[in-house]
């Protein structure tokens, strides 16, 4: 029996048997992995960040800060808007997901620094992460979202909590990079704050149309990946006991075949969570194609304050005729 002939693959391609979240970073010699939406969304690329370091890329991290930066050693600062938090990096402020992180690499014996940003608007932000990208050499960066409003274009029944990650999307877009993805951990936990996931696959399939979608990749619970990254987790849940990740924590909880209303910590209660395997599951986009698509980008484009950030994304919603009406998963 002959063996039938598969056709040649279409120049650019991805295959079924590479994830192709790895394919697209596999030519990459510097990979910036950075937290779209401040907080503790760096946490969110530990997994990714740790499979590659495995596989001996060299890996950076970056946050967009919600702690008082201002507070931290004057020579943390490397630039303008950019800190280099490491794990001596001293912060009178009781919130630094940043020097928390690299205090936990550090004694794993990864590379500990963390770079931070404060919140901007798009100009600053970009500003900052050019510096990084000159002089660290990136040549792909990876935005990723704790959850999926980073997601969203715009014209959804709610775009959730879009601040910071659509700034992250905007800032990174217009950078001279060969590489540019968006990476959502969390699929479902952006519902707490009004999200539609049905619209989120819907924009999953748009993107898929237009040759933007990688496809979703499980992070497998019993593996090293899975088993560091809840470590971090509860790590930074001992070292922050007043405000825990709650997106993080259920990513967590997830990796570790939890289900339901699951309780983590006293800011959650009444059953309000539903953690599942969808929560982790990495849905990987090319950066620009998504940026196309966002309908409200131009808006944000020329801002210097996070402040000026809000109040465009506002106008916007304001003005907007004809919003997507919100649709119960069907099945």
């Amino acid at each position: 029996m002959i063996d039938p002939v598969a056709p040649p693959a279409a120049p650019g391609a991805f295959s079924l048997a590479v994830p192709p979240l790895f394919a697209a970073l596999a030519p990459a010699r510097n990979i910036l992995v950075a937290g779209a939406g401040g907080g503790f969304d760096v946490y969110a690329g530990l997994p990714l960040a740790f499979a590659l370091w495995q596989g001996g890329a060299r890996v950076h991290l970056a946050s967009l800060s919600f702690s008082e930066l201002e507070l931290i050693d004057r020579d943390a600062w490397v630039a303008e808007h950019v800190a280099a938090v490491r794990p001596d990096t001293a912060s009178p402020d009781w919130y630094f997901p940043e020097g928390t992180l690299a205090r936990w690499l550090a004694a794993q014996g990864l590379p500990s620094t963390v770079y931070a940003f404060p919140p901007l608007g798009v100009q600053p932000l970009r500003a900052a992460y050019r510096h990084l990208v000159e002089q660290l050499d990136i040549d792909a960066v990876v935005l990723v979202d704790g959850g999926t409003d980073v997601l969203l274009r715009g014209d959804e029944s709610d775009l959730g909590t879009p601040v910071e990650d659509i700034t992250s999307l905007a800032a990174v877009a217009a950078l001279d990079v060969p590489v540019k993805l968006v990476t959502s951990l969390g699929f479902g936990i952006d519902a707490y704050d009004g999200v539609n996931h049905v619209q989120v696959l819907e924009n999953l399939a748009a993107l898929e149309r237009d040759g933007g979608y990688l496809g979703a990749l499980s992070i497998p619970g019993s593996s090293r990946e899975a088993a560091l990254y809840r470590d971090a987790v509860a790590d930074a849940r001992a070292a922050t006991p007043d405000r825990p990740s709650i997106v993080q924590g259920q990513i967590a909880a997830a990796t570790g075949g939890a289900f339901g209303d699951v309780r983590f910590t006293r800011r959650t209660g009444g059953g309000d969570l539903f953690v599942n395997p969808l929560m982790a599951i990495y849905f990987t986009v090319d950066l620009d194609k998504l940026a196309a698509r966002c309908l409200y980008l131009d808006r944000i484009e020329n801002t210097i304050g996070r402040r000026q950030v809000i109040t465009r994304i506002q106008a916007f919603r304001d003005e907007l005729v004809g919003a997507r009406i919100p649709r119960a998963y069907p099945h």
